[in-house]
């Protein structure tokens, strides 16, 4: 295997995927928008982050239900893997979310030892969620708990600071289907509300939900030397979600994920 050392080389990989993805949405009627740091770089800096190294979309849920249905890279070099798609026959799929791979590369992260896939990008469903401030406090810790388990259950070790709750949480007598089964029922809302968030286990705190409206269009917006998708209400979302985002992080924040790339 060839590594693959250079930033710049990785983001081209990226945003090879991103294109083929935008392709298909744009081909089938389908709404995405950048999200996270992605969008926080789209905005700030016209494409990424000066220290970022992945790329993140959001899709409303039934887009993104159609799309991890749908989607087909006619060179058959991307493919989707979700828990409800993945074609992973030896493991369980470690997230809760999907991810558009590279099947020409690899990608080893250290945060998730032993689990091993393409280089990708990450595709976050966007769900309603209560208006009521108190029954969208009991979801989000309850979700937070059943993340938590499900994390333990597919861990090659111990992802907890307690001991005595790893052990607990693995060997209880459910299985990561009834796992995930919980958590879609928990947070799959198909009745509309005023507020929406990304609610998988890479998602916000309760701070990062936003108004509905924030996601009603999605408008072009420059990134790097390519236009893509973001939410008519970006600002208002990211500052839901992040307070003053145009203003750099410390120099100590500005964080790039730990990961060793190949070609295969």
């Amino acid at each position: 295997m060839k590594p693959i050392t250079d930033i710049h080389e990785l983001r081209s990989i990226q945003m090879g995927i991103m294109d083929d993805v935008h392709r298909f949405c744009q081909a089938n009627g389908l709404r995405y928008s950048l999200s996270s740091g992605t969008l926080i770089g789209a905005i700030r800096h016209k494409g990424y982050i000066p220290w970022d190294d992945d790329i993140d979309i959001y899709m409303p849920r039934k887009d993104y239900e159609q799309f991890i249905r749908t989607y087909k890279d006619p060179t058959e070099k991307y493919t989707v893997l979700s828990p409800q798609t993945s074609n992973l026959k030896s493991q369980t799929y470690y997230y809760t979310f999907a991810k558009v791979i590279d099947q020409r590369t690899l990608m080893v992260e250290t945060e998730t030892e032993g689990y091993e896939i393409g280089v990708f990008i990450d595709v976050f469903p966007i769900d309603y969620v209560t208006d009521n401030q108190k029954e969208r406090e009991r979801i989000f810790q309850l979700k937070h708990l059943l993340y938590k388990i499900r994390r333990c259950k597919i861990s090659h070790s111990n992802p907890l600071r307690s001991r005595l709750a790893y052990v607990c949480y693995r060997y209880l007598p459910i299985t990561v289907g009834m796992i995930n089964r919980c958590i879609n029922h928990l947070i799959v809302q198909r009745e509309p509300t005023n507020t929406l968030c990304n609610m998988t286990e890479a998602g916000p705190s309760i701070r990062g939900c936003f108004p509905a409206e924030d996601m009603k269009e999605m408008i072009d917006m420059p990134f790097e030397d390519r236009t893509y998708k973001v939410m008519c209400g970006y600002d208002d979302h990211l500052r839901h979600t992040y307070g003053d985002y145009m203003t750099l992080p410390p120099e100590d924040q500005r964080v790039t994920h730990q990961f060793k790339a190949y070609w295969l």
